[in-house]
């Protein structure tokens, strides 16, 4: 999940569940505000391993660091621990009212608690039991750039800021709402961009329900009436739905992935339905056989039937040939350490004049348009002397 995600859900985890109070709040620094500070705070902080590639010129970090000691479930004590012991002493430096330290470390945990689930329900894996064990677990239940859900988080929060001043709710509604209007399309052009593209009906609705969402209860006036914590708390509630529906669509679309390799029939080494933007119903099945992978491409909305199946559009990944390149890259540290985090891989190999080319791609990140190559593809180029004359990943 993205870092700016993750902010959203714990500054929302915080009103709805610890009551705390917005964060730019007019005002002195009360326990409401430091409650959802710290609520964010701990819920962006496991994404600062990355700041260790400033310090470092490993371009495998991203595959054997990114995601490992600070999404911990085994270190998050130990990371609740010292953020809180922070937090308080800057809030006595300050002197600023502050939970007890007790509470500042349960709310620290919910915080971390909440990326560490966040980042385990997309595909890319996160290594919760490090440094114990370095597997990487992903439950691909949501893409790792989800609108709709990021969407479910920012804007209750927004309401409920918008009608916590009776006096300045129409003015706050019109602001907010100017603000996301263009928000649909700007997102379908994104689609469009990275070859998912959103239908102009899609947008439309959208754009429909943001106004609808954000005027209607103040031309009502029946928004001011709800509490600042209901705001929150229904979406809170919002997204608890919304997990437990990507969970439906998975079981969905995982059962249809076997059903394929069943029926085509193949020798499954791996198998895993993959979420694909930009709505629950899109979805990435792979299959890693023998000498290859197999994508199929679902949209569940359609339902195949029985004789449908078999000859249902698929993309083959073929692996190249073995050859000497291939078995000397195979055995370079580097490669093996990619291979390691690749769940779908696919061997590639070609020549450029006398220079020979090896190419590791992982399948699972695969562009959504298939004239992009993976953006999890590792190149070793060989001289004709089998030297090797560079290595590291292909840039797009």
């Amino acid at each position: 999940m993205d870092t700016i995600t993750h902010g959203i859900a714990g500054a929302l985890i915080g009103k709805a569940v610890f009551r705390g109070e917005d964060m730019f709040a007019s005002g002195p620094m009360s326990r409401g505000r430091v409650i959802t500070w710290s609520l964010m705070l701990g819920a962006i902080f496991p994404d600062s391993d990355v700041f260790r590639d400033l310090f470092s010129n490993d371009k495998l970090l991203i595959v054997t660091w990114h995601r490992s000691l600070t999404h911990s479930l085994v270190l998050l004590p130990l990371w609740a621990l010292l953020l809180a012991a922070i937090t308080l002493a800057f809030a006595r430096w300050r002197k600023w009212e502050a939970p007890s330290f007790a509470a500042l470390i349960a709310i620290y945990a919910v915080g971390l608690l909440s990326h560490i689930l966040l980042d385990l329900v997309t595909s890319f894996g996160t290594m919760i039991w490090s440094p114990l064990q370095w597997s990487r677990p992903a439950w691909d239940l949501i893409f790792i750039v989800d609108f709709t859900l990021t969407a479910i988080f920012l804007v209750p929060q927004l309401l409920a800021w918008v009608y916590s001043h009776p006096e300045k709710v129409k003015a706050r509604a019109i602001g907010v709402w100017l603000v996301f209007l263009p928000a649909p399309v700007l997102i379908a052009r994104i689609g469009e961009i990275v070859g998912a593209p959103i239908s102009a009906q899609v947008v439309l609705g959208a754009t429909l329900l943001f106004t609808a969402i954000f005027l209607l209860p103040a031309l009502q006036g029946w928004g001011a009436k709800i509490r600042h914590e209901t705001w929150n708390r229904a979406g809170f509630l919002a997204s608890l739905i919304y997990v437990a529906l990507t969970l439906y669509a998975h079981h969905a679309a995982f059962a249809r992935i076997q059903k394929f390799a069943e029926l085509y029939p193949l020798h499954v080494q791996s198998i895993g339905a993959l979420p694909l933007p930009p709505s629950l119903w899109h979805w990435d099945g792979l299959v890693r056989a023998e000498h290859g992978v197999y994508e199929l491409r679902m949209d569940l909305s359609d339902k195949p039937s029985e004789t449908e199946w078999i000859t249902q559009e698929h993309h083959y990944y073929p692996d190249a040939f073995p050859n000497s390149y291939i078995d000397a890259a195979r055995r370079l540290p580097e490669v093996q350490k990619v291979l390691g985090f690749a769940r779908f891989p696919v061997t590639r190999f070609h020549k450029e004049g006398d220079v020979a080319i090896v190419e590791f791609a992982d399948i699972r990140f695969q562009s959504a348009r298939r004239d992009r190559p993976s953006s999890f593809t590792y190149r070793v180029r060989f001289a004709a002397d089998g030297s090797v004359l560079s290595k590291g990943w292909v840039t797009l």
